[in-house]
């Protein structure tokens, strides 16, 4: 009898044991890191006036979304600050929270929190702890200023805003959408050629190319954010001389693609080139059309297309095409060359 009032008592010790263990035992949501450890995010956030809900007593699913995680809208939380809304306070109890609101920034009429951006043209915008925005200060490619007065003078032209250019800073308008090297000491010294005018001609004011030999001169293309303005303009020049020699006859659209994938000697593709290696490639290897070898190159970061175009020597210093059209829809590859390039008088 003795021996079963001893484990009688022993069992009992033991639960009160086990009862006080479970009465510490705290919950999840108990154990969860506070929102607040780095800051409010968003004091004059609406979040429990947003979803209508102030739940009674305690709710474990009584919650909203915030930010990349969950606040809580019931009674419960008032017991701690670690997850409560930030309006739980204001807009379920009618006191003002227990922490000092974040001033927040202004913009277009509405209030960002600290640390919230937005990007301005081509400079990002910090709201900053005082209330105030921090912004970059980068000259933009596009100026909306420079746009108006531009438009508000008679210069003959019109300024507009082209949507793919804004954002990008003056840098990156430089770095990717030109591309033309200056002249080495010896093609800029390379002797004049000097036109003969008779007594009698007199050159006009105005010369539009287009008008002179309709049909010969081709529409521009667009080279994207790659910095091959040297093989573009290229292209273009010998595409238009080859119709206007021709008369017409020949109206071939050279392919700037042909020229920065495969004129590599010394020539950096869409990270810029010289003009005097692309008229050494066009006069000693020849380009196709542009249909044959469309434009593929968008950006001057990624690693340089490859070569997908060679030419042999026909004889006679003509050469023919090696390989098919890189574009399988077209099967004309013929080669075109140039004569050599020169240069003519400034005068």
């Amino acid at each position: 009898a003795g021996n079963m009032r001893l484990l009688r008592a022993l069992l009992g010790l033991w639960l009160l044991a086990q009862a006080a263990r479970a009465s510490r035992v705290r919950t999840r949501r108990e154990l969860a890191p506070g929102l607040y450890e780095h800051g409010v995010y968003d004091a004059g956030g609406s979040y429990c006036q947003r979803g209508d809900v102030c739940c009674h007593g305690r709710d474990d699913g009584c919650t909203v979304p915030y930010h990349d995680t969950l606040c809580y809208c019931d009674l419960f939380c008032n017991r701690t600050v670690s997850d409560c809304c930030p309006d739980f306070w204001e807009y379920c109890l009618g006191i003002p929270a227990p922490f000092p609101k974040a001033p927040g920034c202004a913009r277009a009429g509405r209030n960002f929190p600290t640390g919230a951006t937005y990007r301005e043209n081509c400079n990002l915008c910090t709201c900053g702890p005082g209330g105030q925005w921090q912004c970059e200060d980068h000259a933009c490619l596009m100026d909306g200023e420079l746009i108006d007065a531009v438009n508000r003078g008679n210069y003959g032209w019109r300024a507009a805003n082209y949507s793919q250019f804004w954002g990008m800073t003056l840098e990156d308008g430089i770095r990717h959408r030109l591309g033309t090297f200056r002249p080495s000491p010896t093609v800029m010294n390379m002797n004049e050629m000097h036109m003969n005018m008779d007594s009698n001609e007199v050159l006009p004011r105005h010369f539009d190319a287009a008008a002179k030999w309709p049909g010969m001169i081709h529409e521009p293309l667009d080279q994207g954010n790659c910095a091959g303005s040297w093989a573009f303009s290229t292209a273009a020049v010998a595409s238009d001389r080859i119709s206007i020699h021709s008369m017409g006859h020949m109206t071939p659209a050279l392919s700037p693609q042909n020229l920065l994938s495969c004129d590599t000697r010394n020539q950096r593709g869409c990270s810029g080139g010289r003009l005097d290696g692309a008229w050494w490639y066009l006069r000693r290897r020849g380009v196709v059309t542009d249909e044959c070898y469309p434009f593929t190159s968008q950006e001057s970061q990624p690693a340089a297309q490859p070569c997908m175009m060679h030419s042999r020597s026909a004889g006679r210093g003509k050469r023919q095409a090696t390989a098919r059209c890189p574009n399988p829809q077209t099967h004309a590859n013929e080669i075109y060359q140039s004569t050599p390039a020169y240069r003519l008088s400034s005068s």
